[in-house]
C-alpha cells in the first residue's frame, strides 16, 4: 500500500525530514525556473543534494512530487480564525496569489490538471491532500461566519466557496489577466457583497467604500 507521498512503504532507516524538505524546496524551484514539462527527477536531485533513487523511494512519479511540494507550499489549512469573517477569507484565498502567481501558476496548474485526469491514483491524492483539505478550511470559515451573523444562512455554501476561488483558478489556467496580490481582497469583498447580512453588508461599504 502506497504512503501520503504516493510511495510504497520499505523498511530500513527511518526517512530523513531534512531532506523531504529539500527536495520539496528543489522541486518548488525547478518549476518556477523551467515550468512543468521542463522538471526532471534528476534535476530536483541535484538541486536538493540527494539522487534520484531516493526521490523514487519517497515518490511514485514525478507528478506525485509535485504535489506533495504543492501541499507544503500551500498548506493543508490556510483559512485561519480570527473573529472577522472577511479577514479569514481573504487570507485563505490570499495564499493561493503568492504560490500560484506568475512564477508557476501557468505553467503549472493546466498540466496537471490534465495528468489529474489520466491517472486516478495522482487525482485522488491531490484531491485528498489538496483541495479537500483547504476547501474544508474556507467552509467553516463560512459556516463561522453564518453562526456569528455575517452571512445570511441560506446562502449555497459549496457554490461560494466555487466563486471565492475561480478567479484564481481562471487566470491561472488562460492567463488573461494577472494573478494579483490584491485579488483575493478584490474578489471577497464582491462575494460578501451578495452574501453578507444587511447589517454586516452595510459596515463593509462604509469601511471599504472603492471595494
Amino acid at each position: 500500500m502506497a504512503d501520503a507521498h504516493g510511495a510504497h512503504p520499505r523498511r530500513g532507516r527511518p526517512r530523513d525530514p531534512r531532506i523531504d524538505e529539500a527536495i520539496r524546496r528543489a522541486t518548488l524551484e525547478v518549476l518556477a525556473e523551467r515550468g512543468y514539462s521542463g522538471l526532471t527527477l534528476e534535476d530536483v536531485a541535484s538541486r536538493a543534494g540527494t539522487n534520484t533513487p531516493a526521490l523514487r523511494r519517497r515518490w511514485r512519479s514525478r507528478q506525485h512530487l509535485i504535489v506533495s511540494a504543492l501541499l507544503d507550499q500551500l498548506g493543508a489549512q490556510p483559512t485561519p480564525d480570527t473573529g472577522c469573517t472577511r479577514c479569514d477569507l481573504i487570507a485563505g484565498i490570499g495564499t493561493l496569489s503568492p504560490s500560484f502567481g506568475e512564477e508557476i501558476g501557468r505553467t503549472v496548474l493546466p498540466a496537471l490538471v490534465a495528468d489529474l485526469a489520466l491517472d486516478a491514483e495522482l487525482e485522488k491524492e491531490f484531491f485528498e491532500r489538496l483541495f479537500h483539505p483547504r476547501r474544508a478550511s474556507s467552509e467553516a470559515a463560512l459556516r463561522r461566519g453564518i453562526e456569528r451573523g455575517d452571512i445570511r444562512p441560506d446562502v449555497d455554501i459549496p457554490l461560494i466557496l466555487d466563486m471565492l476561488a475561480a478567479p484564481v483558478y481562471y487566470r491561472m489556467l488562460f492567463g488573461h489577466l494577472a494573478v494579483t496580490p490584491m485579488l483575493a481582497e478584490k474578489v471577497v469583498s464582491v462575494v460578501m457583497d451578495g452574501i453578507a447580512t444587511s447589517t454586516v453588508a452595510g459596515v463593509e461599504r462604509a469601511d471599504h467604500p472603492h471595494s
